[in-house]
This record gives C-alpha cells, sequence and structure tokens, in this order.
C-alpha cells in the first residue's frame, strides 16, 4: 500500500514551508516513513524545495534507492534519510536542511543548548565527515556516510553537519518541520544572548522534558498550539508561493 494523497500534500506543503521559513533555499530536503511498511520512505525528486508538488513525490527502498523514479532525478544525499531510519524505528520523519544560523555552530566549540528548543536534550552531536571518509565534497552522498551520520545522531533529535547543516528526526512531518524552524531560532537567540554577555540560562533537563511531555500529548487534528501554528505556516507558504 503507498501513502495516501493527503501524506503526499503535507510533503509538498513541508518543503514550502520550509523554503517560506529560510530554513531552505535551493537545496534541502524532507521525507516521511510509510505508515504501512517500514521499509519504504517518500521524498521528492531532486528539486528545489519552493517549487515541490505532491506530483514530485517518489517511493525510496530501505537502501534509499527509488522505487519508480519515472526517469526522474533523485537527490544524492537520500543516504541522509535511508540510513537513519535503517538505525531508528522510531523515527518517522526527517529534515536535511542548511540552516544558516545553524552551521556556525557546526565549526566553532560555541555550545548548541536549548533556550527555547527542548527537543536538543540529551546532546546536539557534531557529524565530522573527515573522520569516516577524509577530504570529501561533504555530501553524504554514499550509504556508508550515511550510517556514520545516523550513528553520530544516536538517540537524539537533532545532529549537526560540519561546515553543512543538520538533520532532524521526529514522529510525523509537521513535528520535524517544526523542529528545523526552531533549531534554526534558538541558533539566533544564543548567537543574540552570547553577544549580550554570559552566562546563559539554559533550559534544564528538567524543563526540557516537561515541554516535550506536552508536545508528545499534542493529537493531530487538534484545535492545540501545534497544528494552529502548522496551518499558519502553510497559509503562508502557499499565499507567497502557489502550488
Amino acid at each position: 500500500m503507498s501513502a495516501s494523497a493527503e501524506q503526499y500534500e503535507e510533503l509538498a506543503v513541508a518543503n514550502r514551508i520550509l523554503f517560506d521559513q529560510e530554513i531552505v533555499d535551493g537545496l534541502g530536503h524532507v521525507s516521511f516513513r510509510d505508515p504501512d511498511d517500514a521499509s519504504r520512505f517518500y521524498m521528492s525528486r531532486a528539486l528545489a524545495p519552493g517549487r515541490v508538488t505532491p506530483d514530485d513525490i517518489l517511493a525510496f527502498d530501505a537502501s534509499g534507492e527509488p522505487i519508480d523514479a519515472r526517469g526522474r532525478s533523485v537527490y544524492q544525499e537520500r543516504f541522509i534519510h535511508s540510513e537513519i531510519y535503517r538505525a531508528r524505528p522510531d523515527v518517522q520523519a526527517i529534515v536535511h536542511s542548511h540552516s544558516p544560523t545553524v552551521i556556525p555552530f557546526s565549526v566553532t566549540t560555541a555550545p548548541m543548548r536549548p533556550i527555547r528548543a527542548a527537543f536538543f536534550y540529551p546532546e546536539v552531536p557534531n557529524f565530522e565527515i573527515r573522520d569516516v571518509a577524509g577530504w570529501t565534497n561533504l555530501l553524504v552522498k554514499t550509504p556508508e556516510l550515511g550510517a556514520a551520520l545516523a550513528r553520530t545522531l544516536g538517540s537524539n533529535s537533532v545532529a549537526l553537519m560540519r561546515g553543512h547543516g543538520n538533520v532532524v528526526v521526529g514522529r510525523d512531518v509537521p513535528t520535524v518541520v517544526s523542529r528545523a524552524i526552531k533549531m534554526e531560532a534558538d541558533a539566533r537567540l544564543i548567537l543574540q544572548a552570547t553577544m549580550l554577555g554570559g552566562p546563559i540560562t539554559y533550559l534544564a533537563p528538567e524543563e526540557a522534558a516537561l515541554i516535550e511531555e506536552m508536545a508528545a500529548a499534542v493529537t493531530r487534528g487538534s484545535e492545540q498550539a501545534h497544528d494552529r501554528t502548522w496551518n499558519m505556516w502553510k497559509e503562508q507558504a502557499l499565499a507567497r508561493n502557489p502550488m
């Protein structure tokens, strides 16, 4: 059984939101795991996120290969998704972006700890591709590199990618989109707080746990904050860039 038309549309909208929120530009991608077949996932063909429509969504197998590309090109870095799904049965959606304020944290010793982004706990590890493959163009374009990134991610919700970007995982597409946006926002907050002088009072693990517990309790389709925010982002993105 393949994903539904509604899931295809949600993924296309997710791409548009990430572009509208300036988390991705012409590069970056988002995927979701097939709810009926854990060995399959869906993402767009190789296309700028701001141009993705439901017709551009393709199915991929567990090895990261398209099941029927219909002659369309696919992202080189699809192995980020295939190998994280392989390593993390709990993950149902993934975003990879080059979020601009986040990247400096991947090339410095400045800690990326949560001011508002509770999902940063237990930690925000940094994937160093040189440790795995020596000199590269920084692209995770083989299963081996994808598996190494998945090992660095471990049981965390996010990981930096040195000089490249980041990866965010979660329980569904709206969650990973929200986390990708909040990761960029927290990077800006940390930078601003650092400019004001330290020390910075970050979220305590106990506070973060309570915030994440509240977020996990929100049911899809409700009128609570999670869905209101998603619908606001969706309306704004499609108004500026109709699908």
